[in-house]
């Protein structure tokens, strides 16, 4: 079992003609049963064509109907990423992942507005994906890095991900699931969110929580952590607390009343019990002695 996505999920492409979206949709097809899981991708005005075998489609409800998609994955451009966004909640899709970054924020206001109410869950903006090893990737992360494994990854960092990942593999602990939830102010899945799906999976024993400064998001997830998870967890935040009024690392990333600072989060964390390390180098180490322990 896995969190999201796996071998039997299908998959369209919004902004499959860019290079952008050409370049790593080629990358996941490449990839484990990639080649069944994307079916479809999607550029108004150029439905008729095809790329790598995968026919293009004018609309995201075309794409569905045709083939059967129930997730997307957006490399639109900024100005237009929301409304992709937009289009595939109205298609009634299970999962979006947007990868693109630099999306307005009010732009992302409207659209989480409109996903009121709505089934389609949103991973993104600003992230680099998930993957389920040996089965499935969804966006940009390196797949040659990933080992099928029991040890879950959720990130708000897209670089931090990719960094658990390698340690985890280079120490023989594979991957259950990775999540990239990505780091803007107004987004889709939170930590909280992926924990609840990790702590409901057989599959995952462990899992590494990357947070980043800004927000409050990482100790709410701490907290619920120390009520309900039945598995240990290994934690680090990224960034340095930024002077008043300055913000660094993701838009998201925002330090404000003398809250939100990497310390501040940390605190929290080990108070709730999750296992901490204020190096970024040692989270690999520290899950494989907490698992041994």
């Amino acid at each position: 079992m896995s969190i999201l996505i796996n071998k039997n999920t299908r998959v369209m492409t919004q902004g499959m003609t860019g290079k952008v979206g050409q370049f790593h949709t080629q990358n996941c097809i490449a990839y484990a049963n990639g080649k069944n899981c994307f079916v479809a991708g999607v550029t108004p005005k150029k439905g008729g064509q095809n790329f790598e075998g995968v026919p293009i489609y004018n609309s995201v409800l075309e794409a569905k109907q045709q083939t059967g998609a129930t997730v997307s994955v957006i490399y639109v451009p900024p100005p237009y990423a929301a409304a992709a966004i937009d289009e595939a909640v109205e298609a009634d899709l299970d999962l979006v992942i947007c990868i693109t970054e630099g999306i307005p924020v009010h732009d992302m206001l409207r659209t989480r507005y409109k996903m009121a109410g709505k089934r389609t869950v949103l991973i993104g903006p600003n992230c680099p994906g998930l993957i389920t090893p040996d089965e499935i990737k969804i966006g940009i992360m390196p797949g040659h890095i990933h080992r099928k494994g029991r040890i879950g990854v959720v990130s708000r960092s897209g670089t931090l991900t990719y960094e658990a990942v390698g340690q985890l593999t280079a120490l023989g602990l594979g991957q259950s699931s990775c999540v990239g939830i990505g780091g803007d102010p107004i987004n889709g899945l939170k930590h909280l969110d992926v924990m609840k799906l990790f702590n409901d999976d057989a599959e995952t024993d462990a899992v590494i929580m990357v947070g980043e400064i800004g927000g409050s998001d990482e100790e709410e997830c701490a907290r619920w952590i120390k009520d309900n998870m039945k598995k240990p967890v290994v934690g680090f935040i990224a960034g340095i607390t930024a002077p008043p009024g300055k913000r660094m690392g993701h838009a998201g990333a925002i330090i404000s009343g003398g809250q939100g600072g990497a310390d501040d989060k940390l605190a929290v964390m080990e108070e709730c019990g999750i296992h901490i390390t204020r190096n970024p180098a040692e989270m690999g180490r520290v899950m494989q002695k907490l698992l041994k322990g």
